[in-house]
């Protein structure tokens, strides 16, 4: 009976020995692959944020930066509909251009208010 019982033994030692060494075999081929990903990682930039900003101050930039397109867009689309010298018409566009950075920063800004 002792014998059986010391065959039986070694039988789930042995198992468990094979066991563990292939959960050991497990955990290192996931780390392998974990440190190969961090790697990879490692070498790709990383993501850049597509979302826009939230608040007051965004919505109010964005809103006035429409209004400033649409203005400029209407301007320019005025001067297309009224003049049909391709001159005039570049001459405006280039203008505008030109100008509009000046009238934004003469218009909307803040600092030189009190």
């Amino acid at each position: 009976m002792s014998r059986e019982r010391a065959r039986r033994r070694a039988e789930r030692e042995r198992e468990a020995a094979a066991l563990r060494a292939r959960r050991e075999r497990r955990t290192a081929r996931a780390a392998r692959r974990r440190s190969a990903a961090a790697a990879a990682r490692g070498l790709v930039p990383r993501r850049t944020r597509w979302r826009r900003q939230q608040g007051l101050l965004a919505r109010r930039r964005r809103t006035e930066n429409a209004v400033i397109a649409l203005l400029f867009l209407a301007a320019e689309s005025a001067v297309w509909l009224l003049s049909a010298d391709p001159w005039v018409r570049a001459a405006a566009a280039v203008l505008g251009l030109l100008a509009l950075p000046v009238l934004v920063t003469l218009t909307l800004d803040r600092r030189s208010r009190g």
